[in-house]
């Protein structure tokens, strides 16, 4: 079974306080859900139409452990923390 990625980007933080509080129970919901944090930060290169805008990249096993861990109430409670704090868009894909 391929594995699978969890790739969000940040078009904008309009709440930087919710933002870190949605990353204090984030990061620990995902990891329980089977999530491993490969990647985030800010580009440190952007080539053709790349935004230079935060970016996170997560592996899990399949992707259905990445949607399950997106769907758990723990991960919820990220998401209420967050509320309007921030536009994202989130993918799921699945490994080659």
């Amino acid at each position: 079974m391929a594995k699978a990625y969890w790739v969000a980007t940040y078009r904008s933080i309009s709440n930087p306080e919710a933002l870190a509080e949605y990353a204090k129970i984030a990061g620990p919901a995902i990891q329980a859900g089977g999530g491993k944090f490969l990647a985030r930060g800010m580009p440190s290169i952007v080539h053709e139409v790349g935004m230079m805008q935060r970016v996170v990249v997560i592996e899990f096993d399949s992707v259905a452990q990445a949607n399950a861990a997106h769907d758990s109430v723990e991960y919820g409670k990220a998401l209420a923390a967050l509320g309007n704090g921030a536009e994202r868009d989130i993918r799921i894909i699945e490994g080659v």
